[in-house]
C-alpha cells in the first residue's frame, strides 16, 4: 500500500533512452568575424509578435522566420543560449512564488528542458524541437552556444534533495570539506560544488558535452563559474585533467569554448589564465568601459589596454586578442538601459529584500533615479548608450551584446533577474 501523502511518482526522476538522431549540421563562424548574442529562448519571443502564440517561448519560437529575420538584420553571428539543460528551481523560490527564470540549476546535463518545448509532455518531440531549432539557425548561418552548469547541480547544499548524484556516490561526484565530510564545499555560491578533477566526472562532463554535438549539432559552449573545471588538488590549473581530456577530444575539437573565469573558491579569479582555446568573459573590460563613460574615473591610459584587447592578460602562449570577450552588459547585471538610468539596484521583486545581486555597477542614473521624461535626462541617457555600444564594437577582441539592449530593454533596475 502507498500512502498518498509521501507518493512523489509524479516527481521523481524518470529516464527514457533515446534513438540517436541523424549526423547534425554545422557552422563555423571564423573568430575575428564572431559576435556574440546571449539570449534567453523564452524570454527573446515570448512577446514576439511575428511569432505565433503557441510558438511563443519555445524552440520552435527562436526558429521562427519573424526572429531568424530579425537576427540577421542585426548583424550577429552566434547565439549564445542561457541554460537550457533540464533543470530545477531553489527550494527557497516556491514560498515565494517564484521559479528559477534563467536555468543556472542543473538536474539533467543530456536533456532539454522540456519547459522550453511547445510540446513539454512529449520529451521525444522536445528533442526533435530542439534539434530542428539548431538546424533553422544554422541554415540561416547562425552559430549556436550553449550556456552549461558543470560547476554544481540542483541538489544543493547539505539540507537539499537527494536526487541523483548524491544517492549514487556522494564523495565521488561533489567536493566534500576536508574537515568534515558530511558538508560539500560551497565554491558555486549554490550549495554544493561537482568534483570535475574526479576521472568519473571528467567523463560526465565530456559525454554531456560530446553529446550536445553530436547529437544536437551545437557549436560550442559558455561554462558557467568555469574555475571549478580547472581546480585539482593543488588549485586552479590550466593543464588540469579535464582541460588535457577536452583538448584530446576529436568531436569538440572546432568547438567554441567561452570560461567565465571565476567562482567564489579559493584561487576563483581567473581573467587570462585559461588554456589557449577558450575565449575570455572579461570583467575588467566591462567594469572599465562603465568607469570611463559613466563614473569619469578611467585613465585615457587604462582605456586604450581595453580597447586594444586586454593585452596584459591575454598576450601569451600565442593567445589572440579575440580571446577577450568585450562586453558591457551580460544576462548577469543590469541591462543597457539600466546602467544609465539606476545608480542602486532595485531586487525586491527576488524575496531577499534587495540584498541579492552585485552593489559594484559602476552606473550612473544621469540625474533621476528611473524612467524619466525629461527631454535633457533622456539624451544624455542615449548618448551614453550610443558611446558605450559604439566603443565595444571598435575595440578588439570578441564582442557580446545583450539581447534586448538594442531597444531599450529595461528590468526596472533589477541586476540579478534570474526568478
Amino acid at each position: 500500500h502507498v500512502d498518498p501523502q509521501r507518493d512523489n511518482a509524479d516527481l521523481a526522476l524518470k529516464a527514457r533512452v533515446a534513438a540517436p538522431l541523424d549526423r547534425a549540421s554545422s557552422v563555423r563562424i571564423p573568430l575575428a568575424d564572431t559576435v556574440l548574442y546571449e539570449l534567453h529562448v523564452k524570454g527573446f519571443t515570448k512577446l514576439h509578435p511575428g511569432v505565433p502564440e503557441a510558438l511563443r517561448g519555445t524552440y520552435a519560437g527562436l526558429a521562427h522566420p519573424a526572429v531568424i529575420d530579425y537576427l540577421q538584420r542585426l548583424g550577429v553571428t552566434t547565439l549564445s543560449l542561457l541554460p537550457v539543460h533540464y533543470r530545477l528551481s531553489e527550494s527557497h523560490l516556491r514560498p515565494l512564488g517564484l521559479v528559477n527564470y534563467w536555468g543556472y540549476n542543473t538536474l539533467g546535463f543530456f536533456c532539454p528542458d522540456p519547459r522550453l518545448s511547445s510540446t513539454p509532455d512529449d520529451p521525444t518531440a522536445t528533442r526533435h524541437e530542439f534539434r530542428a531549432m539548431v538546424e533553422a539557425l544554422h541554415a540561416a548561418g547562425f552559430e549556436v552556444v550553449l550556456d552549461v552548469v558543470y560547476n554544481h547541480t540542483a541538489e544543493a547544499g547539505d539540507d537539499g534533495p537527494l536526487l541523483s548524484f548524491r544517492g549514487l556516490d556522494n564523495a565521488l561526484y561533489y567536493r566534500l570539506s576536508r574537515e568534515n565530510k558530511a558538508h560539500t564545499e560551497n565554491w558555486s555560491g549554490c550549495g554544493n560544488t561537482l568534483d570535475v578533477y574526479h576521472p568519473r566526472v571528467t567523463q560526465l562532463v565530456l559525454d554531456s558535452l560530446r553529446h550536445w554535438v553530436g547529437e544536437y549539432g551545437v557549436d560550442g559552449f559558455r561554462f558557467d563559474l568555469a574555475p571549478v573545471l580547472g581546480r585539482t588538488d593543488r588549485g586552479f590549473d590550466p593543464h588540469s585533467p579535464f582541460f588535457m581530456a577536452l583538448s584530446q577530444d576529436p568531436l569538440l575539437a572546432r568547438a567554441k569554448l567561452i570560461a567565465e573565469p571565476w567562482d567564489i573558491g579559493p584561487g576563483g579569479y581567473q581573467l587570462g589564465r585559461f588554456p589557449g582555446r577558450f575565449l575570455e568573459w572579461n570583467d575588467r573590460y566591462r567594469d572599465d568601459l562603465r568607469r570611463f563613460w559613466l563614473r569619469r574615473d578611467l585613465g585615457r591610459g587604462d582605456l586604450a589596454r581595453r580597447l586594444t584587447g586586454t593585452a596584459e592578460l591575454f598576450n601569451h602562449d600565442g593567445r589572440v586578442p579575440g580571446a577577450s570577450v568585450n562586453f558591457i552588459t551580460a544576462h548577469d547585471g543590469f541591462t543597457l538601459a539600466d546602467v544609465v538610468s539606476y545608480q542602486q539596484r532595485h531586487n525586491y521583486a527576488n524575496g531577499e529584500h534587495n540584498r541579492d545581486g552585485h552593489h559594484a555597477n559602476y552606473s550612473c542614473n544621469c540625474g533621476v533615479e528611473g524612467p524619466s521624461e525629461e527631454p535633457q535626462v533622456r539624451l544624455m541617457r542615449a548618448r551614453l548608450e550610443r558611446a558605450m555600444l559604439t566603443t565595444l564594437l571598435i575595440s578588439q577582441g570578441t564582442p557580446m551584446l545583450l539581447a534586448g539592449d538594442e531597444f531599450g530593454n529595461s528590468q526596472g533596475g533589477n541586476n540579478n533577474a534570474y526568478c
